[in-house]
């Protein structure tokens, strides 16, 4: 009796999603560094930092205390009511406990966003350019996605205007970072009450405001948009630990939201993942109410690396770059070298171009397209200033052969 295997049918959920263009360059670069190649990967957005150690050693004692089992989904009470003091103390947002859900991530947050608050034909306006996960995610839930687009020449921060003219009957939420991820943008003040005073002229109109950049911010103190009193029942403020705390790999993330949002989101992530670990949550809860010290230091480093950068890529001929207040990204307008040729290779857009950089010079970033501003590229300064000295020496070695 012969055995067949089964049919290869992939639902067409997935059919139409995206791959996440970063996670794909940083696996080209694996691959090429796997074949013998010495490749500068400068894909993804992870600090290059360990986690500090005072948080590590809190994980440990959690450990040794037994917090090894489930935890409330929503998260452990002491990690919620350390994340309502860091919201009042560092952000003038006023969310208590049960109006905050700790997830695997500030990923999961959004995704619990999407497929708790999104009925089918649902608009979400995504500031663009725009975290590439932002676009899938509002499709798994149903939703429309609908880009509003500032260029360079706006320090990638679209206008109040801009957004007034986007808003439908059917728009839901508004989602966007600050800093941004990918352009390293700020949001002032003044631009924010900008756009909350747009939001809160429609009724049930919400924001999601995804502020994961918070403590890599250039300019001084960090502005919540959800501070203004026009829209603090209006917005969702999402977080986490992997960027300000260099950890990436826990998983953690968390919400501050209206409590009826809140319910949702836990009802929803109830029937995915529950609660995050247990230690880890621990070791969060303590990250915010200890010292602070190691998260100024990585981000006093990741100033001088953006110097650096700047610098760098300002010297190469035809290259547009802004200087980003916040994050740990550049994001190059690089046009100039559109139709611009090496030989027989043509570089027709920019995911040509980045690809250009990675067999030409084996340098790894990630193309404007996949964050909706094509163009451009992401080039993430989270490596030693070694490293991006050199790739920077290397990107200009492989565009001069460009006419």
């Amino acid at each position: 009796m012969s055995v067949t295997s089964p049919k290869a049918i992939i639902s067409d959920r997935l059919m139409r999603m995206s791959e996440s263009a970063t996670i794909a360059m940083a696996q080209m670069a694996r691959d090429l560094r796997g074949q013998g190649h010495n490749v500068i990967s400068l894909s993804l957005g992870e600090p290059d930092f360990d986690t500090p150690e005072h948080i590590k050693q809190a994980a440990k004692e959690a450990l040794d205390a037994g917090y090894t089992k489930y935890t409330p989904v929503p998260g452990l009470i002491e990690l919620r009511e350390a994340i309502s003091t860091k919201f009042k103390r560092d952000n003038d947002l006023d969310y208590g406990i049960n109006q905050i859900v700790v997830s695997n991530g500030a990923k999961q947050s959004i995704a619990n966003l999407s497929l708790s608050l999104l009925n089918k034909g649902d608009e979400v306006i995504i500031l663009t350019p725009y975290w590439v996960s932002y676009f899938e995610i509002v499709k798994l839930g149903g939703g429309i996605p609908v880009p509003v687009f500032a260029g360079i020449d706006q320090d990638y921060k679209i206008t109040a205007a801009q957004l007034s003219e986007a808003i439908t009957d059917k728009t839901r939420f508004i989602l966007f970072s600050s800093p941004c991820n990918p352009t390293g943008s700020v949001y002032s003040k003044e631009e924010l009450k900008s756009i909350a005073d747009v939001v809160a002229a429609h009724e049930d109109l919400l924001i999601v405001s995804d502020e994961i950049y918070e403590y890599i911010n250039f300019k001084g103190d960090h502005i919540s948009i959800g501070s203004f009193e026009n829209v603090r029942d209006r917005t969702i403020t999402v977080n986490g630990f992997a960027k300000g705390f260099a950890m990436t790999g826990w998983r953690l993330g968390y919400m501050g939201a209206p409590e009826w949002v809140a319910k949702a989101c836990a009802k929803m992530q109830g029937q995915f993942t529950s609660g995050a670990t247990a230690f880890g949550q621990k070791a969060a809860a303590h990250a915010l109410l200890s010292d602070m010290s190691p998260t100024y230091k990585m981000r006093e480093a990741f100033r001088a690396r953006r110097s650096l950068v700047i610098d760098g890529l300002n010297d190469i001929p035809g290259f547009k770059v802004n200087k980003p207040d916040g994050a740990f990204y550049v994001f190059p307008d690089i046009s100039h070298y559109i139709n611009k040729k090496n030989g027989d290779e043509l570089i027709e857009n920019d995911s040509d171009f980045c690809m250009y950089l990675l067999k030409n010079c084996h340098v790894a970033v990630v193309a404007g397209s996949a964050f909706g501003a094509p163009g451009c590229f992401r080039l993430s300064y989270a490596a030693s200033e070694e490293d991006l000295k050199e790739a920077i020496r290397r990107i200009k070695a492989c565009v001069e052969k460009l006419v």
